[in-house]
């Protein structure tokens, strides 16, 4: 069998079956994903460390079964830090918290292509530090699904928050705001779905909160429902499970109108971070309160 050993930091990491293709349309091997986060590893850390993660599996290759596993494995090294977490049924989960690139890089030779993680924190897991907006179109117009991601933008910098917009590899953009941690995942939902509402109103005939997908008639669903305790958002530089490899990856606004959300790839993104840097470098000192934007917000909100 294949095997290939890869270093980081101080750590070495065996990468089994190396060889074995995950994406069979471009030959991308599990090696080449390995590789991929060793590279990128330390920019991907940055907004894993400290927060529960899922892995998001594919023994088979991208056509093959998806796992999405919580729990951590009994045969994962201990040197990879973990974190019980309280469900809310009861129990708990244990998850891994990534602290270093050699952990993506073990996540990796367990075929895991896109780690996720949580909103919050594990010192603090009822109360998020991060509020995300999913904009999910019902078709391919890539043209109204920026402009809901420009929307969903200029309303919350309107509310005086810090807004960031990523391509998730997939059909739609995330669009992000760092916040304090002053309230409850129940309170930062509550808001998500006010502001969800509120851009509905404003632009009926593009963008809606209705989670039917038979009820969208080709409009963008501004999806606020992952601001809960336990959901998990992909992490910035992920890859995903799609053709050509693509990357969910933080942009500028300015490339919002130039950039399709699964167009950068594996083979762009190593290269894009080490000319232009992270996006979000910023973005841990643009966190703000809630509360001034709730009472502009409840302005906003139509009356029922």
């Amino acid at each position: 069998m294949n095997e290939k050993t890869l270093r980081s930091a101080q750590r070495s990491v065996e990468i089994s079956r190396a060889d074995k293709v995950l994406y069979p349309r471009d030959g991308i091997t599990k090696g080449d994903v390995a590789e991929y986060y060793r590279r990128v590893g330390p920019t991907v850390v940055r907004y894993a460390d400290g927060r529960p993660l899922a892995a998001e599996r594919y023994p088979d290759g991208i056509e093959g079964q998806r796992i999405f596993q919580k729990n951590v494995p009994a045969h994962t090294p201990d040197w990879i830090e973990r974190v019980a977490v309280p469900k809310k049924e009861g129990g708990e989960t244990v998850h891994m918290v990534c602290t270093e690139p050699a952990a993506l890089m073990h996540l990796a030779d367990q075929a895991c292509l896109t780690p996720h993680v949580w909103l919050s924190r594990v010192d603090d897991l009822q109360r998020p530090d991060r509020m995300v907006l999913d904009l999910d179109p019902t078709g391919n117009d890539l043209r109204t699904l920026r402009s809901a991601a420009r929307s969903a933008g200029e309303l919350l910098e309107e509310l005086g928050l810090a807004a960031f917009v990523m391509t998730t590899g997939s059909r739609g953009f995330h669009v992000l705001v760092p916040l304090r941690r002053e309230q409850t995942f129940d309170q930062v939902r509550d808001f998500a779905r006010d502001v969800a509402t509120v851009l509905a109103e404003r632009e009926p005939r593009k963008l809606t909160v209705e989670q039917r997908k038979t009820e969208r008639s080709g409009r963008v669903f501004v999806d606020y429902l992952r601001n809960a305790y336990a959901q998990t958002t992909v992490t910035p530089y992920a890859l995903r499970a799609g053709k050509t490899a693509p990357v969910a990856t933080p942009i500028s606004w300015q490339e919002l109108d130039r950039v399709e959300p699964w167009g950068l790839t594996i083979h762009d993104v190593p290269q894009r971070l080490h000319e232009h840097g992270d996006e979000w470098s910023s973005i841990g000192n643009r966190a703000r309160s809630l509360g001034h934007p709730r009472r502009l917000l409840d302005d906003l909100v139509p009356s029922t």
